[in-house]
């Protein structure tokens, strides 16, 4: 065996970061263990820090900073973040190590981290507009004339939230909550799980020492929370990752109930994966299936919210999961997570490892019993909190209800039957909610049947086969763009999801008045505001040079009989209203025969193109198209070209939003669209 040998890690006191200073917490200090040997790593504590004027700061002075940004500039500093953590990353990877996480388990946590970061900052510069309101909707006409218009908005919230992390993941748990929430321009005081807490003041340094956050922006407490809680209002928000206890006793705190403090909490799973009726053994799906539940046991020593609890499988099919399960399981190496061949490192500490083997004898009192793996085995290294996985069965999931109700947090799973699929349903919803929930089917008809019975129990729902597991991210990898969370028992709240994790750290509020003030608001032109009508061609200036509102407007042509035929000859789209008189004419909408649609938005893009090289370098998309009045032959039609909303992408480029409005010579609306181009900032 190769072991990559260290020198011991000095005994170090983490620091808080309160007020823009790093903070030695005063008073009983706690001491963090190497998960390997136990061997002390750091002291921790956050006495004498000043909870309220914490808070404080963060409102006063992080939001405001904050909140002068627009969505883009927030964007491109999570961007920022994410490169610091990857340049720094072995250091955090040496780190990582003391808390029994192989190289694997360490990928997950830190480059998943900045991932998550690279995400955000995507989606943002992409979803969200280089402005400071993100607009809900479109406009909602309340009057007649359309001077008195609707519109939903969101803006940031202008109080702080407070995110309190797990154990499992000090990186990538902390990133996760914080990336959503300063996009959104709320600042944010980090609270992590003491026994990893090391990993993650180390990872928080790494962000701090970019100078690219805002003062205020970002706290950190390394010890307990004090009367952190005595001090939210209704602008704030706790986001919460841990046990269901916990969650319910900081839910239920005399403020969060008085305040209507905003609580999102992700808290214990018993997750599910259920193998399909036509998976038989020998089937790729049933060898597939063994595979998720085996890597689900073994990445983290189990300790993930997401890991498999529960795997169902026809009762026909259970004897030969036991067996080829128990095999995988059997050549799965536990030892230093430092050593090349280890395969599964150890348990964050002594007290989690006591914790799993008092879960374990909770469920085989309940009538479960351990087919794999050794519960009492001994540590691979002295002092270290090393666990093997440990395989139980029940043979009657419904007598032995505990396994629906107990969560060993480590490598740890339990097998069970069902008899048919609506039996796999109610076991799958026995759980009473999860954070993810596998089905392996290769059959159309089981997965459209068994999930239509069981999303309601489920944030999210896995369904893998032969044909895309290969692309699969697998089951228990929560991923930016979708939503983290799930119902019930793991908490009913969402974290993630793209711009969805964003809008939880925003309050949305209805807006009435005029589309001059919409307009002026946020900082995007809408339909009914005032436009500005300019001399010099749009596509002759460099993004810089246009303001919202800035408007083209084209001369007017008429559309002829012999330009419909010609387009629909040309195109091969003879649909019947652009050729036959008589059908069109009996069609309950048309009057007789009209323009293609297509030969609208090709004759548009003529009337407002100007054809030269320029500052418009691109034609990027085209979004919310609606053909609203048909263009009968003989009718003319003009283009109204307005810049919507501009955004920078890189020093080189930018993108502008234009708002196409295409008008007959009555004035009609016929057609609208967004036009997206790359421009010359």
């Amino acid at each position: 065996m190769f072991v990559v040998q260290r020198a011991p890690m000095k005994t170090a006191q983490l620091l808080n970061y309160a007020l823009d200073h790093w903070t030695a917490g005063t008073g009983n200090l706690a001491e963090l263990a190497s998960a390997i040997d136990g061997a002390a790593v750091a002291t921790t504590g956050s006495g004498g820090l000043d909870f309220g004027g914490m808070l404080r700061h963060a409102r006063e002075v992080g939001g405001p900073a904050l909140r002068r940004m627009t969505f883009h500039e927030r964007a491109r500093m999570l961007k920022g973040l994410g490169l610091a953590i990857m340049a720094r990353k072995e250091e955090l990877y040496e780190l990582s190590y003391l808390t029994g996480a192989t190289r694997k388990d360490g990928w997950i946590d830190i480059e998943g981290g900045a991932g998550t970061l690279f995400s955000f900052s995507s989606k943002g510069r992409r979803d969200l507009p280089d402005a400071h309101v993100l607009l809900d909707g479109p406009l909602e006409p309340l009057s007649k004339t359309g001077t008195f218009v609707g519109q939903h908005v969101y803006t940031s919230l202008q109080g702080a939230a407070v995110q309190i992390n797990a154990f499992n993941f000090p990186v990538w748990g902390m990133l996760e909550k914080l990336a959503p929430a300063l996009l959104a321009g709320v600042p944010v005081i980090v609270k992590p799980a003491s026994a990893t807490a090391f990993v993650a003041e180390a990872a928080f340094r790494v962000m701090i020492d970019t100078g690219l956050l805002q003062p205020g922006s970002v706290q950190l407490i390394v010890g307990g929370v004090g009367d952190l809680f005595d001090h939210l209002t209704g602008q704030d928000i706790v986001s919460f990752t841990g046990s269901a206890k916990t969650a319910s006793k900081l839910r239920n705190h005399p403020a969060v109930m008085r305040e209507s403090v905003r609580f999102i909490a992700e808290q214990d799973s018993l997750n599910a994966s259920v193998l399909g009726p036509d998976a038989a053994p020998g089937t790729p799906e049933f060898d597939l299936f063994v595979r998720e539940v085996a890597i689900e046991m073994t990445v983290k020593a189990g300790q993930k919210c997401t890991a498999i609890r529960r795997a169902i499988a026809p009762a026909d099919y259970l004897d030969a999961v036991e067996q080829a399960l128990g095999e995988r399981l059997s050549k799965t190496k536990v030892g230093d997570p430092r050593s090349e061949d280890t395969r599964m490192g150890a348990l964050v500490s002594l007290a989690q490892r006591d914790d799993v083997r008092q879960k374990i004898a909770e469920l085989e009192a309940a009538g479960a019993r351990v087919v794999a793996g050794d519960p009492s085995a001994d540590p691979p290294i002295p002092g270290g909190a090393f666990f093997p996985p440990v395989l139980l069965r029940t043979d009657d999931p419904w007598g032995a209800e505990a396994v629906h109700d107990v969560e060993a947090f480590g490598p740890v799973s339990t097998i069970m039957p069902y008899r048919d699929l609506a039996d796999a349903i109610a076991l799958a919803n026995r759980g009473r909610g999860s954070l993810a929930l596998s089905l392996f089917t290769h059959s159309p008809e089981a997965a459209r049947d068994f999930i239509a019975s069981t999303a309601a129990y489920h944030g999210r729902m896995l369904i893998i086969d032969r044909t895309n597991h290969k692309e699969s991210t697998g089951h228990g990898s929560p991923l930016p763009v979708l939503v983290h969370g799930g119902p019930g028992r793991a908490g009913g709240s969402e974290e993630m999801g793209g711009i969805r994790g964003v809008k939880h750290y925003m309050q949305r509020t209805a807006l009435q008045s005029s589309p001059l003030m919409i307009a002026a608001i946020t900082g995007q032109y809408v339909p009914g505001a005032p436009k500005r009508a300019i001399e010099t061609h749009p596509f002759r200036l460099r993004m810089s040079e246009l303001s919202i509102g800035d408007t083209w407007n084209t001369e007017s042509r008429t559309v002829s009989l012999e330009d419909i035929e010609h387009f629909a000859h040309f195109t091969g789209d003879k649909f019947y209203a652009h050729m036959d008189e008589e059908a069109a004419r009996a069609s309950p909408i048309f009057e007789g025969r009209v323009a293609h649609g297509y030969l609208v938005l090709s004759f548009a893009a003529g009337l407002f193109v100007d054809p030269d090289p320029g500052p418009v370098l691109a034609n990027t998309g085209l979004e919310n198209l609606r053909f609203l009045t048909p263009l009968y032959p003989g009718d003319s039609m003009r283009v109204e070209l307005s810049v919507r909303a501009k955004s920078i992408k890189s020093e080189e480029t930018g993108q502008v939003r234009w708002a196409v409005e295409i008008f007959n010579q009555k004035d009609e609306l016929v057609a609208t669209y967004d036009l997206l181009t790359e421009n010359l900032p």
